[in-house]
């Protein structure tokens, strides 16, 4: 928690977890505004982004997806114990790589909540907004998430959202409305 003037801000970590396509980066910046429209500090940390200026170089063993997921674990949970609600959708598909990540955390005594954008691969691969089920498919790339390599869903998220039974807006509703039941609005 940061102390603005005499006001308390509390922070906090909204990791978006789920399959590549699964509308975590636009649920994500959906919040991100309402976040903002509330004069709340607001971060997307996005994972395409991280990997190309934090984690440039890693390729995408489980070894290598592990050191991403906590690089970006890190500096969340830096910026969400200075008063900033980041915002993280990130595919992250080991289980405890995210638990180490939640455990940060809470040593810290920073909040978290874990989010599982729980879109099934066959919407996923219809939106496929990069190309890459399309890409498997013909056979150019391996290794992707939730079709050729392991997604481990989370087994308990503080919540779980179907995006293709409802619009962004009410996907960033929910999990605004969730921020607000927790008290860290």
């Amino acid at each position: 928690m940061t102390t603005v003037g005499e006001e308390n801000v509390t922070g906090a970590t909204i990791w978006l977890t789920g399959l590549p396509s699964a509308g975590k980066t636009t649920i994500a910046r959906e919040l991100a505004d309402l976040l903002r429209a509330d004069g709340r500090r607001a971060e997307v940390l996005d994972g395409d982004e991280i990997r190309e200026f934090l984690s440039a170089g890693l390729g995408f063993s489980r070894e290598d997806r592990h050191t991403n997921v906590q690089r970006i674990g890190f500096v969340a949970e830096l910026l969400a114990s200075n008063g900033v609600h980041v915002l993280v959708p990130v595919i992250a598909p080991y289980a405890d790589s995210r638990e180490a990540v939640r455990k940060r955390h809470q040593r810290e005594g920073t909040p978290y909540i874990e989010v599982h954008v729980a879109t099934p691969v066959e919407v996923c691969s219809v939106r496929d907004v990069k190309g890459l089920y399309a890409k498997q498919a013909a056979g150019e790339i391996s290794g992707l998430t939730g079709v050729d390599d392991p997604y481990e869903e989370p087994a308990s998220p503080d919540l779980r959202i179907e995006s293709q039974n409802q619009t962004v807006r009410e996907s960033a509703a929910a999990v605004h409305a969730l921020l607000a039941e927790r008290g860290l609005l």
